[in-house]
């Protein structure tokens, strides 16, 4: 059925709010099963996905996706392992992205679930692969000094507020504590076998730099990680170590992609529900950046402004710091993009904060 068609339809929500509990799977398709675990913050779960496996000969268990390494999630997987995941072990840890609720556990799962001297291997892709290492070793986009001058650039004043990211140096590392040193490379295009099925790997930006979703044409699934969600908007951040990128343009290109898959596709996200309605998410979240983008060309045609004085235009709520760096980051992916496109000028004022104006 064409795209334009199936964009009219709403969500739908096949489990309707039916969901696992920490500890416990919920059987999605014959050998794929939801796996639900707490996350410390304000968006307060994360789906992971078990999968039947064999690989080398080895009977056990692909996991995608690991969690944030805190007691309460360590908790679950040993909960798990002693029960619903007892009879094998550990043969793939898959990570769709370096965030620390996807690969905060990998290092640890692999230690501790593995077949004696057989350890996992972990598979990513190898941009997000080494971003990962980075963030775990140096300070770059999620705090310490280089985010917080990053900030102060475009406009990010409140001195509190600078010293608290100043002082966030070992952000990532507190959520990831390792990050596994091999890997195998996952990059678009590539098919893997899983058990009875075959998934093809669909590389995603914006969100991260090189994100993975897996997608089973012959039962029509989608393992979408974070760049398709049913009920939020995904984060798209301009980080520090890229201060010009257009993570905006590259998240929208990288939904056009997704917009290629059948209509009745069942996405499986990283947060929320899984749900249909793949086609009518994407215009959902297409028609939203672009309502954003014109209230930040109408705000910058009024006067020269910074990504700081965006975020009571972009975000109509009180913001806490956590909340404050996403929101920054996601500020400046709307005004990069349109400086990109040209339909912005941008220059540096006297204290060297960037200001953007209609151009």
């Amino acid at each position: 059925m064409p795209a334009t068609s199936e964009a009219a339809k709403p969500l739908h929500y096949p489990l309707d709010k039916t969901q696992p509990l920490p500890g416990q799977l919920m059987t999605i398709r014959p050998g794929l099963h939801w796996l639900r675990m707490p996350i410390p913050f304000a968006l307060n779960h994360i789906n992971l996905w078990a999968l039947d496996d064999e690989l080398d000969g080895q009977a056990g268990w692909t996991i995608v996706d690991a969690g944030v390494a805190t007691e309460p999630i360590r908790e679950a997987w040993q909960t798990l392992w002693a029960g619903a995941l007892a009879d094998k072990p550990l043969t793939r840890m898959l990570v769709t992205h370096m965030h620390p609720d996807h690969v905060g556990n990998a290092q640890w799962l692999i230690e501790h679930f593995s077949a004696p001297g057989q350890p996992a291997r972990l598979w990513m892709s190898a941009t997000d692969h080494f971003a990962a290492q980075l963030a775990c070793e140096s300070t770059t986009g999620f705090g310490g000094a280089r985010a917080a001058d990053f900030f102060q650039q475009h406009g990010l004043n409140n001195p509190e507020d600078v010293e608290k990211i100043r002082g966030r140096s070992n952000y990532f590392k507190s959520l990831v504590p390792t990050v596994p040193y091999s890997y195998r490379r996952l990059q678009d295009g590539m098919l893997l076998r899983i058990g009875e099925r075959e998934w093809r790997c669909i590389s995603g930006y914006g969100h991260s730099p090189e994100h993975i979703a897996l997608f089973n044409e012959r039962d029509g699934l989608l393992i979408s990680g974070d760049m398709l969600l049913p009920s939020i908007s995904t984060n798209v951040s301009v980080v520090d170590m890229e201060p010009e990128g257009d993570a905006l343009g590259l998240f929208l290109s990288s939904l056009d992609k997704m917009a290629a898959l059948p209509g009745d596709t069942l996405a499986l996200p990283s947060h929320g529900l899984p749900f249909t309605g793949i086609h009518a998410r994407i215009q959902q979240l297409k028609a939203h950046h672009d309502d954003r983008l014109s209230e930040v060309l109408q705000a910058c045609a009024l006067k020269p402004s910074s990504a700081a004085d965006m975020l009571p235009v972009l975000f109509k709520r009180q913001l806490d710091l956590h909340q404050t760096t996403f929101a920054m980051g996601e500020s400046i992916a709307h005004l990069n993009y349109l400086w990109h496109r040209g339909q912005l000028h941008r220059h540096q004022d006297a204290q060297g904060t960037w200001l953007f104006e209609k151009a």
